[in-house]
């Protein structure tokens, strides 16, 4: 099968954001196949080695009740129509919420439209997004919406970017005891979150920009993926000789100057990415117990960085579950540390993943990653993603079999 990577969006004809096009393009045929392919796998999750490691989460309490996400979701449900529901609305764990992707031609868009809805529908939205999210996690969504209208000024493309075409999908319906989630979908801004109980599951995560700062007009001084970019730079730096041969797999990611298999054109360097739930990622890099308490703190620093994307009180208690495995939890680097110079890295333990990556220009003519194009995406590997696990542990405990909700 041929890999769906060698599309190339840049080649593709002008599609909407909104509407799936009747005919998909001859170039969109390989990312169907592979797409067709993933979908027909149960879901599992990202391992290392092609096993899940268990015992990685619990159903035990946290203590950080869910309830400003479920108050705001039911809020939200409750401005739709019957029929807006219905459209919006899915098993809990249906395949639409496999298909998010970031690029901007809609391909695989379900859910309502935000574009479409009614000032207080699309305010009761933008609440269900500040209910999940952190303030720094909602301005850089909201920000990076808004750069996305940009690309439409910019480019007369209005078909294709703007700040409303994201479409928000449930999966299950919002209540105190029943597990569900919700998803929110479109160019450069994919998030998911899970709730079972009083746990949060949020990932995947995805958000990117093009471009990602602004140095005048409307959105002046808007700046993404600021300390994501920083504090990487920061960890690598810090390595000393020994661990920076270990920690740098290539010093560029320039074209040409990476193997093949390194040569992804979609998403640069990143294999985490969307359609990739099941993949085997083996680690790479520097590992946390070969670096000093400073380096340490600097790792988890960054990994805190994307964690800290989502509310405070949920993103403390996964930090609980990173600092258990930060001893395991490697740090890897493609590219230079130049003050110009475009990378990517990847922060992997037993139960989360991120990457970071400076990509090409899709919107702008730039053939080589540069740092005006971000991707960034956040995983938990192991069954973490979409909840998956702890989905699975709440049907071993609660009987379901006749729609109701029965400890066995």
């Amino acid at each position: 099968m041929q890999d769906w990577s060698e599309l190339a969006v840049r080649e593709m004809p002008a599609m909407s954001a909104r509407r799936r096009p009747e005919e998909l393009p001859p170039l969109a045929a390989p990312l169907l196949a592979f797409v067709e392919d993933s979908l027909s796998r149960p879901l599992v999750g990202i391992t290392t080695e092609g096993a899940l490691r268990p015992g990685l989460f619990t159903l035990e309490p946290t203590g950080v009740p869910t309830t400003p996400l479920l108050e705001a979701a039911s809020a939200f449900l409750g401005t739709l129509s019957a029929a807006q529901r219905d459209q919006a609305t899915f098993a809990v764990d249906a395949d639409e919420r496999r298909t998010w992707f970031n690029i901007h031609p809609n391909l695989f868009r379900h859910g309502l439209l935000i574009e479409e809805l009614t000032s207080p529908q699309r305010t009761a939205a933008l609440r269900l997004l500040q209910a999940t999210l952190s303030a720094r996690g909602y301005q850089q969504a909201r920000d990076v919406m808004r750069l996305n209208e940009l690309l439409a000024e910019i480019t007369g493309r209005a078909d294709e970017y703007g700040e409303w075409p994201y479409f928000v999908s449930f999966f299950g319906t919002p209540t105190p005891d029943q597990p569900w989630g919700w998803q929110l979908d479109g160019h450069h801004l994919n998030l998911n979150a899970f709730v079972v109980g009083d746990h949060l599951a949020a990932t995947p995560s995805f958000m990117g920009s093009e471009p990602c700062s602004v140095a005048s007009g409307p959105l002046a001084g808007t700046r993404v993926f600021e300390p994501e970019e920083r504090n990487g730079l920061g960890l690598v730096r810090s390595l000393d000789a020994g661990q920076r041969a270990k920690a740098i797999l290539f010093p560029s990611i320039l074209p040409g100057e990476l193997p093949p298999e390194r040569d992804r054109p979609i998403d640069g360097q990143m294999i985490a990415c969307a359609f990739q739930d099941n993949r085997v990622i083996g680690y790479e890099g520097v590992r946390g117990d070969e670096l000093s308490d400073g380096q340490r703190r600097l790792l988890r620093e960054l990994v805190g960085t994307y964690v800290g994307w989502r509310r405070e009180d949920h993103a403390a208690v996964t930090m609980r579950e990173i600092d258990a495995h930060l001893d395991e939890t490697h740090f890897c680097w493609m590219g230079g540390t130049g003050p110009e110079d475009p990378f990517y890295y990847r922060a992997h333990s037993p139960v989360v993943l991120v990457e970071f990556n400076h990509e090409a220009g899709v919107v702008f003519e730039h053939d080589a990653p540069y740092r005006h194009h971000t991707h960034t995406v956040v995983r938990t590997p192991n069954g973490g993603d979409y909840g998956v696990d702890l989905l699975r542990q709440h049907y071993e405990r609660f009987d379901h079999a006749q729609g109701g909700h029965i400890a066995t």
